[in-house]
């Protein structure tokens, strides 16, 4: 059995990571490492015998036989924590980002190389049921040869949540939707059709008070000629579609969001019935103009993520997320946030 110490629990904690991991075979939670009185006792409740820790240090000082550190704590203590484990000598999970900037993210991974310690990144929405079915129409050239992609992730949020790290500006901080669900989107259109050149980007902050960017939109070139664009909002007053691809054969539209983040707020967990799977009418269509087939929903899963751990952990597989792909789309991010500060007009032109 592979030994956890899970580092933050808050909502990616409490609400992602500790629910995967338990219902993974082989890994177990040794230790919760939080300073928090509430979210002690939260972890306590939902994990009956755990051992809180109150730092890292304690943590990885302690428990010599401990196997992976995940880090699941705000986006400033990412790198910190992460160095940390490897120094110890300890693989790591680092919930997305990986750092709040590319050059942290490419010294932490070259640090991790040298130092012969596994790292990997949380980019669980590569298993998410409507991008698993984006993914397996492309591969089986039902599009045909696709031109554009389009994602959004965009939900009606207008107030700003006073006191969270989220809407500090500083960047170490690591806050704003560019980093957050833009770290998503880039690595889901990466995955989907190789390197990409950013051409155009608008950040914005719409809600009063805001000081983080709140309302994103990034134009990717990849490689190959596809056109990604690509949203993130919180001000999305009517949400456009989850999902356009366009192709030159047909093309495929899918609203709504994939429903595991909700089923497991909800105490629903991987195996249960239902788990990853849309609700009935919500799936996605797949056509030309009127001519359109309705297409089943590929089952959610984000419970691979762990399993693919468990394997690697025990030299059986590759990490889940290589930690390169994830520096990439850091340097990505970075990129468009450097071209919405020029013009707009002239980046349009370009």
């Amino acid at each position: 059995m592979r030994r956890v110490g899970l580092v933050g629990y808050g909502l990616a904690g409490r609400v992602f990571h500790a629910p995967l991991i338990r219902r993974t075979e082989g890994l177990e939670i040794a230790a919760v490492v939080t300073s928090d009185p509430g979210r002690a006792a939260q972890a306590s409740s939902d994990i009956p015998g755990i051992r809180i820790v109150h730092d890292v240090d304690t943590l990885l000082t302690n428990d010599t036989d401990l196997d992976v550190v995940v880090v699941a704590a705000a986006n400033a203590a990412h790198v910190p924590v992460a160095l940390r484990a490897i120094e110890a000598g300890v693989a790591v999970v680092v919930d997305k980002p990986l750092a709040p900037d590319a050059a942290s993210a490419r010294a932490l991974v070259r640090k991790a190389e040298s130092a012969g310690v596994l790292l990997t990144v949380f980019h669980n929405r590569r298993w998410d049921n409507d991008f698993l079915t984006v993914q397996e129409l492309v591969t089986a050239g039902r599009l045909g040869a696709v031109h554009r992609f389009e994602s959004r992730f965009e939900r009606w949020a207008p107030v700003v949540r006073q006191g969270s790290w989220r809407e500090d500006p500083l960047p170490s901080s690591g806050g704003g939707q560019l980093l957050d669900l833009g770290s998503h989107l880039v690595d889901q259109a990466l995955l989907l059709f190789g390197p990409a050149a950013v051409v155009s980007a608008e950040l914005n902050q719409r809600r009063p008070g805001s000081k983080v960017d709140d309302d994103v939109f990034i134009a990717l070139v990849h490689g190959g000629g596809v056109r990604s664009h690509l949203w993130a909002s919180a001000v999305a007053s009517r949400p456009g579609p989850r999902f356009r691809v366009l192709g030159s054969e047909a093309g495929y539209v899918r609203h709504g969001l994939d429903p595991q983040e909700q089923q497991l707020k909800d105490g629903i967990r991987p195996g249960d019935p239902g788990w990853g799977q849309q609700p009935p009418g919500q799936d996605g269509t797949l056509g030309v103009g009127d001519n359109l087939t309705t297409v089943p929903t590929t089952p959610g899963a984000y419970e691979t993520f762990y399993s693919l751990l468990a394997a690697a952990l025990d030299g059986r597989s590759p990490v889940p997320v290589d930690p390169w792909d994830a520096v990439r789309v850091i340097e990505t991010l970075e990129v468009a946030r450097l071209v919405a500060a020029e013009d707009p007009v002239e980046t349009a032109r370009a």
